[in-house]
């Protein structure tokens, strides 16, 4: 088998010039690693599959198991309003919306970055890039968007909401966000390649980001990003953070299950959503992170009945997609 995914894998990058890295494992075997394209074109660094990658919104999915941890440990509940933490700020924010709400994408808020009407590659932040240096800082970015819903009426995937995670994490727990997300998820879970990057700095062994036009994405990204995107990581990480999260390292079992479990009804496509995840379409037990930002696309998936899972990060807007349809087909 390993053989034949080698050698389709290489087919797929050839075929669609693949920039990235991509990998399979079955427990805590290596089926398939492969890196492919360039991380610095300027300089013609080639990828390797030690290569740090932007993974947008994966981020999410580190923002849900930070949340959770501060459930566990009774500083907020699902429950909590985000009013009863933001007090006059984003008065627009239904005073309803609560913490498994936004975790759920069903707060129903207004979002400032729509991704049903704006396109992955549009400027839309309207305040200056540079400004965005903490959590605190995106209120300007978050105000102004009028409730879209009822909160818990329906299920639209909101970037907005996760950032308002970040700030009332950070506000609950008083430590920046950042560092709270090193001290709850990161370190438990023994991952040292994965954090939040300044997109204004210099990261080693960062790859830079590609539009489709073959321009950087250095004027699309925050300083700093927050609860929705931001963070960035490596194949052994990722494959790590599946390996922490079922080992019970970084919450307990019953907290996995209940961020693992449908709270979406229906998402507007096959698969389904739980608390920071995505789920396989009914039926299926695979449990996904996924990213995608300019100059950004990654996918990973776990398999939780036969253990294997997929990884595919990309440093171009588009370029992850068709590595991991194709194994999506191969293993769900």
């Amino acid at each position: 088998m390993t053989d034949d995914l080698a050698d389709a894998i290489a087919t797929v990058a050839t075929e669609t010039d693949f920039s990235g890295v991509v990998s399979v494992t079955e427990g805590d075997a290596t089926v398939v690693a492969a890196a492919h394209g360039q991380s610095d074109r300027a300089h013609a660094v080639p990828n390797t599959t030690s290569t740090r990658f932007a993974i947008a919104s994966g981020t999410k999915t580190f923002t849900a198991l930070t949340v959770m941890r501060l459930v566990e440990s009774g500083l907020v509940d699902l429950a909590t309003t985000a009013r009863s933490v933001l007090g006059d700020d984003l008065p627009l924010v239904d005073d309803g919306v609560t913490v498994e709400h936004l975790l759920a994408h069903r707060s129903g808020i207004g979002d400032f970055f729509d991704e049903e009407a704006v396109d992955v590659e549009d400027h839309v932040l309207t305040v200056p890039l540079h400004t965005l240096v903490t959590t605190e800082a995106w209120l300007a970015v978050l105000d102004g968007h009028v409730q879209a819903s009822p909160p818990d009426a329906t299920w639209a995937y909101n970037n907005g909401a996760y950032v308002l995670l970040a700030l009332v994490a950070e506000r609950i727990s008083l430590v920046p966000f950042p560092a709270l997300v090193d001290q709850l998820v990161l370190a438990p879970a023994g991952l040292t390649e994965t954090g939040f990057h300044r997109a204004d700095g210099v990261t080693p062994g960062l790859a830079v980001g590609y539009l489709n036009d073959g321009g950087t994405n250095a004027l699309h990204l925050p300083a700093l990003g927050a609860g929705d995107g931001g963070m960035s990581s490596t194949l052994a990480d990722v494959d790590g953070l599946w390996r922490a999260l079922f080992a019970g390292d970084v919450v307990t079992p019953a907290t996995l299950a209940e961020m693992t479990r449908d709270h979406s009804g229906a998402t507007g496509d096959e698969r389904r959503y739980g608390l920071g995840f995505w789920l396989a379409p009914e039926g299926g037990d695979a449990v996904m992170l996924e990213g995608c930002d300019a100059g950004m696309s990654f996918r990973s998936s776990h398999r939780r009945s036969t253990g294997v899972t997929w990884t595919v990060m990309s440093n171009t807007t588009d370029g992850a997609w068709p590595v991991a349809r194709l194994l999506a087909e191969r293993f769900g």
